[in-house]
């Protein structure tokens, strides 16, 4: 264990980390290269992070890789990515499964060619049963639609307006089981969440940085931590002033 990470050990690490993994088209053409291999950059980024999350501690890690409306994107660029979505499931996983890496999927999976369905099935039934580190893959996901979803299915079995709460949207939510986030990490400098956990994030502490993904190593993850660190978390409420004498 590195000093940094030791250290950073000895204050309260977030247990779920969310990741908006922004500008692999910005840190490709700044090399001269094609958009899709600043996105393979991405990809072999991953690893490190989730190496990184193992060493700090950390129990979830969701990624946003591809969201609902990157379909409007230039054809060439989707067929890309879904590619590389295939390549980093038959390269990756048999590693990651032995690393005791529980792998999850949010969003919805129904547009996605069958072959590909199938192995990211696969994927999670393969993993299921580990719990060293659950790493969810949101891909074709959006947070709106994961809140449409959410309401469709509460209708669909008859609930009376008054018998509707939060907990019960949560427990219809595609990351029902999961806690939600404390930290969501931005990169590329970008002051949105993109549709992005919109529910689960309402009081997540968020940490933007100028770093392109596939340059947000271990140490930049690190950062992120320590400045989660320092934040206060008062969820809405005051804080509580130090006792009187």
């Amino acid at each position: 264990m590195s000093p940094s990470t030791r250290k950073t050990k000895e204050h309260p690490v977030p247990q779920h980390i969310a990741v908006i993994m922004d500008g692999n088209g910005r840190w490709a053409k700044k090399r001269g290269l094609p958009r899709l291999a600043g996105h393979q950059a991405g990809t072999e980024n991953l690893r490190r992070i989730i190496r990184a999350c193992v060493e700090l501690g950390v129990r979830y890690l969701t990624i946003y890789a591809f969201s609902t409306e990157n379909w409007g994107r230039p054809r060439e660029e989707v067929d890309g990515l879904l590619k590389i979505l295939e390549s980093v499931i038959e390269r990756e996983l048999n590693e990651l499964h032995k690393e005791g890496v529980q792998l999850r999927h949010i969003g919805r999976l129904e547009r996605l060619p069958e072959n590909l369905r199938r192995k990211v099935t696969d994927a999670i039934e393969l993993t299921r049963n580990n719990d060293r580190l659950t790493v969810i893959v949101a891909f074709n996901y959006g947070g709106k639609d994961e809140i449409v979803h959410a309401v469709e299915q509460i209708i669909r079995v008859g609930t009376k307006p008054e018998d509707i709460t939060e907990d019960l949207i949560s427990q219809h939510l595609f990351t029902v089981g999961i806690p939600d986030p404390e930290l969501v990490i931005r990169t590329s400098g970008e002051m949105r969440l993109s549709n992005f956990l919109v529910w689960q994030a309402a009081y997540s502490e968020l940490y933007i940085t100028p770093v392109l993904w596939p340059d947000f190593g271990r140490e930049e993850l690190i950062k992120a931590v320590n400045a989660y660190q320092l934040r206060n978390r008062r969820f809405g409420l005051l804080e509580e002033e130090p006792p009187k004498d």
